[in-house]
């Protein structure tokens, strides 16, 4: 029988899966990244993990279909490079793909994490049966992958979807990736969490300022309708240029729901053109936190 390994890379955590050829998840494991401040050891931490899943089911190399990794940055898919991470530091133009095939043995895939994300949303979640999508991911780093005529749309240099790193002031707080005024440095993790410990004056968590939103707190409420209307704001020129049926919302920062989704929808009403503003479906993803890797697994059976 033949298998999958899936991996979904982000700034805080990496999680790996064991799929078997109909994409169904066997075994997982999770690493946290945030201790490999140096890209070597982030490499050498992927290959422990492919090799010690392997070992641990007593898989050999001949039973192993792809290696697929969903990474948090742009990536040149037919080349397996990795450009750079933007909350990743040390990585530039890395040739990842073939640093793991050498070391493994086993035809490696690489995509960005998002395009991965909205292809399982499109083919086993909340965008299937649509043919235009777009799907945002809301973490440490905010990434879109975008679905037109029910194919996945990467653009010319394969990055397409960087919703993170559109602008949405003249100017603002200088991004990591080099621009200013990005989405992200305003919905990513830390920024709502920087606004919340200067608004409750001390350390809270994502889930905490969303428990504390349900109970009606008006102070945590207020920090999700920010970060909703900076979304929708960006998300009403997103419903504008592309026409999407659906926009799908998946990541730690969407757990916070409906008082989030509320703002959102509101804004892009209020600010999208009518016709699009009208068509258009708001909600969350429905496949959680195993979206990336089971995106990565589909990707390893159909290939690029």
């Amino acid at each position: 029988m033949k298998f999958i390994i899936a991996i979904d890379l982000g700034g805080t955590n990496l999680k790996i899966g064991l799929f078997d050829q109909s994409c169904n998840i066997r075994h997982r494991a999770l690493l946290s990244t945030k201790s490999f401040r140096h890209k070597q050891g982030l490499i050498l931490a992927i290959i422990d993990s492919i090799r010690r899943i392997i070992r641990d089911k007593k898989l050999k190399r001949q039973n192993i279909q792809g290696i697929s990794l969903g990474l948090p940055g742009p990536i040149d898919v037919q080349k397996g490079i990795v450009h750079f991470f933007p909350n990743i530091p040390g990585w530039k133009d890395v040739k990842l793909k073939s640093i793991l095939e050498r070391r493994l043995g086993v035809p490696v895939y690489l995509d960005n994490d998002a395009n991965l994300m909205a292809l399982a949303e499109f083919c086993r979640g909340a965008a299937r049966k649509t043919k235009n999508a777009v799907c945002l991911t809301l973490g440490t780093g905010v990434g879109a992958g975008i679905i037109i005529e029910g194919r996945l749309y990467r653009g010319s240099t394969f990055n397409a979807g960087e919703i993170g790193h559109i602008p949405i002031n003249e100017t603002g707080p200088k991004c990591n990736c080099g621009g200013k005024a990005c989405l992200e440095s305003y919905v990513g993790n830390t920024p709502i969490l920087k606004a919340a410990r200067q608004i409750f004056k001390r350390n809270v968590s994502l889930e905490e300022v969303s428990a504390l939103a349900r109970r009606k707190n008006w102070r945590a409420i207020k920090i999700w309708q920010d970060a909703g209307r900076r979304l929708g704001i960006v998300l009403s020129g997103v419903v504008n240029l592309l026409n999407p049926d659906v926009i799908v919302i998946g990541g730690g920062v969407a757990s916070a729901g409906e008082v989030l989704f509320r703002k959102i929808r509101q804004t892009i009403a209020e600010r999208a053109m009518p016709v699009q503003a009208k068509h258009v479906r708001v909600c969350a993803a429905e496949l959680g936190s195993d979206a990336g890797l089971i995106g990565a697994a589909l990707l390893a059976k159909e290939g690029l």
